[in-house]
């Protein structure tokens, strides 16, 4: 099954989303669920959240996977949303 992954950062962060982010990358690199990953863009410019498509068996492989995430053990995260996905186009 496809999750999306559906974070938004907390206002302010930029620093703790940069200081983390190689071990982020790291993680998400190495992992054979990621499909398709990126930062949200907000009005500035900056990076200010995350859309990652993971490949699983079950929510729970999903929810998994998202407590291992860097950002997510550094605290970046305002929200979290893990919702299922299908692929219609693309």
């Amino acid at each position: 099954m496809l999750v999306s992954l559906i974070a938004k950062d907390k206002p302010n962060s930029l620093n703790l989303r940069m200081e983390n982010r190689p071990a982020h990358v790291d993680y998400l690199k190495s992992s054979p669920a990621v499909k398709m990953a990126g930062p949200f863009i907000g009005e500035d410019g900056d990076m200010c959240g995350s859309l990652i498509v993971l490949e699983v068996d079950d929510m729970a492989q999903a929810h998994e996977w998202a407590a291992g995430d860097p950002y997510g053990k550094a605290g970046l995260f305002e929200s979290v949303e893990l919702i299922e996905w299908n692929k219609v186009i693309g």
